[in-house]
């Protein structure tokens, strides 16, 4: 078992024929049960033309229809990319994960904001995120696949590098992952820290968690607080960002400090009273699971 994505799960690809799109297209269908796993592109001005045996649609819910894809990710430009995400969306998949970095916050507000208005089922993963992957069955994303090991940890992180080192170190350790969610670093995005706990917390082949966030924003405080009151596995945490001075943005979009609130510390303060088994040096992160895994 594992949360979102596994060998069964259909992929159709917004931006196929794009450089991006293409590269990492081939290199996730390298993986595992990858080519049976992506089965369809879109392109509105490329439909009825296939890339390396991938049939390419004009649209979203055709590429469903035809083929029956039930997730989408997205490699689409920024100044496309929100739309993309609600086509997606307005075909009722069951996930969509949106590579694409830059989109404008205002495209993500709107696109959040009718989602939650319609009530839309749909899922979303990002964006400026590395992707989703279930060792050993399928990765659907720009994460280094032959870092990662089939077992019961579960990783979710804004931080795509930082991922792969958490899931590096686990490796090394000889401790497998069920599955790995980097949610992104967007300040407008959507499955947040909570949403994807909560999950590994209701799957049976999840032993613990691994929790790892940024500066800014409030989400690992909410996070840890459902820790607190709900999970019932070991969770284990790191913020990046403990040295950024206040009001100077780091990296993503999403981590910057304002008015003292979403510091290092202060989110470390909350994570710890609240049961969370936290680090402030991101190479023991591993040895710290392995800790409390016992």
């Amino acid at each position: 078992m594992s949360i979102l994505i596994n060998r069964h799960t259909r992929v159709v690809t917004q931006g196929i024929t794009g450089k991006t799109g293409q590269f990492h297209t081939q290199t996730s269908r390298a993986y595992a049960f990858g080519r049976d796993c992506f089965v369809a592109g879109v392109n509105p001005k490329k439909a009825g033309e296939t890339f390396e045996g991938i049939p390419i649609f004009a649209t979203v819910r055709e590429a469903k229809e035809r083929t029956g894809a039930n997730v989408s990710v997205i490699y689409v430009p920024p100044a496309g990319a929100a739309a993309a995400i609600w086509e997606a969306v307005e075909a009722d998949l069951d996930l969509v994960i949106c590579i694409t970095e830059g989109i404008p916050v205002r495209d993500m507000i709107v696109v959040r904001d009718r989602m939650r208005k319609e009530n839309r089922r749909t899922l979303l993963v990002g964006p400026n995120c590395p992707g989703v992957i279930t060792p050993e069955e399928i990765k659907i994303g720009i994460m280094p696949g032959h870092i990662h090991k089939k077992g019961r940890v579960g990783v979710v992180s804004r931080s795509g590098t930082l991922t792969y080192e958490a899931v590096a170190q686990l490796t090394e350790l000889g401790i497998g992952q069920s599955t790995a969610v980097g949610i992104g670093g967007d300040p407008v995005n959507g499955l947040k820290h909570v949403d994807v706990l909560r999950m590994f917390n209701d799957d049976p082949d999840t032993d613990a968690g691994i929790m790892i966030g940024e500066i800014g924003g409030s989400d690992e405080e909410t996070a840890a607080l459902w820790v607190k009151d709900h999970m019932k596995k070991p969770v284990v945490g790191f913020i990046a960002g403990v040295t950024a001075p206040p009001g100077k943005r780091m990296g993503h979009a999403g981590a910057i400090i304002s008015g003292g609130k979403g510091t290092a510390q202060e989110k470390l303060a909350v994570m710890e009273a609240c049961g969370i088994k936290v680090t402030r040096n991101p190479a023991e992160i591993g040895k710290l699971l392995k800790s409390v895994l016992g």
